[in-house]
């Protein structure tokens, strides 16, 4: 039990290499954090600073905050992902074959994403992609497509690595859309200077039938602010975060957000391992009595922005359930061409070749959902209905594609030799986990 984490040291020079190296990052805006981790590795070899005294240092004032602007309508009906969203995903599916596959046994045994991989992607800004521009991120324009896609093409690597990966950018993403102009000032830098912070975003709790619209956190009111009480439930990272976006009932309000940083005091730190996602080191976070400023309460507790963060983070777990359900399908189809039985390829059995058929058509169905959903959001419209509509098709389907994946490699398939087993377990995230990733 840990009241306060320390960040891993170390930084995996050969990925950063790999991606600096592509086109993509001068497209998408990432090139400079990208030269910016291979400067720090030729100016200090391999290690890296530790944070775990970072404090935040509040600033005040009236400035108007920034916020990323909605995306250009395409005037059509059309979710192909333009030019810049096509080469981020081919960089992105790089970085997740070469860096997160080979990688995905170990790290789901021993309940940890390497310090390597995470100090890398951390360099490569990928926790500033929802932060705008003018605030040092990669943000132009609303980017929740953008971070469907991304998502989906890590997840493709490895589920329980890509929620380790996209944690800590749920915080930044959520200062860029909802935080005021103090808030940004405060806590932004840790994100995209050179030493990244580690956060998360902090909703579930630990209750079945759990209602992030009916929390069992509390936050009341006091004359310096706010006192937060309560447990938050499957944290990612949360050993190594140094600010929390906590979800707590606020009393004559309703449920809000509240940025926690573990400097504050009274914040507690418990492992908890889980049947999948399990690289993702996930932990319970209890927070007992720790005080908080006024300046802590995002949004001012808008409560449409709670219900708007509750469903971009569904969206989020969405996108991850796509692309490994995706990695699922590319392994079977070949498994099954190749994989003798009686003396022909099962393949060649209808009852094998329509459930391949299914899986196609069903991740199909979940892709077109989750991608429909997020850019109604970018355009600022009302999307609500359609990340419900998403969400179910994930945690339906992807239950059944994990199932099958199982089924159609037989004994193979309940063995850790082989990777389903594994899918078959991170493809019931969606349905349980709240919170943690945001786009």
């Amino acid at each position: 039990m840990s009241t306060v984490a320390e960040r891993s040291t170390g930084l995996a020079l050969k990925a950063i290499r790999q991606i600096a190296g592509l086109e993509v990052i001068d497209r998408v805006g990432l090139r400079g954090p990208a030269e910016r981790a291979l400067y720090s590795v030729t100016k200090n070899g391999m290690g890296a600073a530790a944070t775990a005294g970072r404090t935040f240092t509040v600033v005040t004032g009236n400035g108007k905050s920034t916020r990323p602007r909605p995306a250009n309508p395409k005037g059509l009906f059309d979710l192909t992902p333009d030019e810049d969203q096509q080469m981020i995903v081919e960089a992105m599916k790089e970085f997740a074959a070469a860096e997160l596959r080979p990688v995905a046994l170990a790290a789901d045994s021993a309940c940890a994403a390497p310090a390597e991989l995470l100090e890398s992607a951390g360099e490569l800004g990928l926790a500033t992609l929802g932060v705008p521009e003018e605030l040092g991120g990669s943000a132009a324009e609303k980017s929740a497509v953008t971070g469907v896609l991304v998502g989906e093409a890590l997840a493709h690597g490895d589920l329980g690595l890509a929620a380790a990966v996209l944690s800590t950018g749920a915080v930044p993403t959520a200062l860029g859309l909802w935080g005021d102009a103090a808030q940004q000032a405060t806590y932004l830098p840790a994100f995209t200077g050179e030493e990244v912070a580690v956060s998360a975003l902090a909703i579930l709790e630990p209750r079945p039938l759990f209602d992030p619209f009916a929390l069992q956190s509390t936050a009341r009111r006091t004359a310096d602010g706010f006192v937060l009480d309560g447990v938050k439930a499957l944290v990612p990272r949360a050993a190594d975060a140094e600010l929390f976006l906590v979800a707590a009932e606020l009393e004559d309000r309703g449920p809000a957000l509240f940025l926690v940083p573990t400097s504050a005091g009274g914040v507690t730190v418990t492992a908890e391992p889980a049947m999948g996602a399990r690289a993702a080191s996930t932990a319970t976070v209890a927070f007992t009595n720790v005080p908080l400023p006024e300046v802590a309460l995002l949004a001012d507790g808008d409560q449409e922005v709670y219900a708007e963060c509750i469903h971009r983070a569904r969206l989020a777990w969405c996108a991850l359930s796509v692309g490994a359900a995706q990695a699922a399908l590319d392994y079977l189809i070949p498994y099954v061409n190749e994989r003798v039985a009686f003396g022909e390829p099962i393949a060649n059995r209808q009852a094998v070749a329509f459930q391949i058929s299914d899986i196609a058509i069903e991740v199909a169905g979940m892709r077109l959902a989750t991608w429909r959903a997020a850019s109604r959001a970018d355009a600022g419209n009302g999307f609500f209905r359609e990340a419900a509509v998403a969400r179910q098709l994930c945690v339906k389907h992807g239950a059944e594609i994990g199932s099958a994946a199982v089924q159609l490699l037989g004994g193979h398939g309940y063995t850790k030799e082989y990777p389903v087993e594994r899918w078959y377990r991170d493809l019931r995230t969606a349905g349980v986990f709240e919170g943690a990733l945001l786009v």
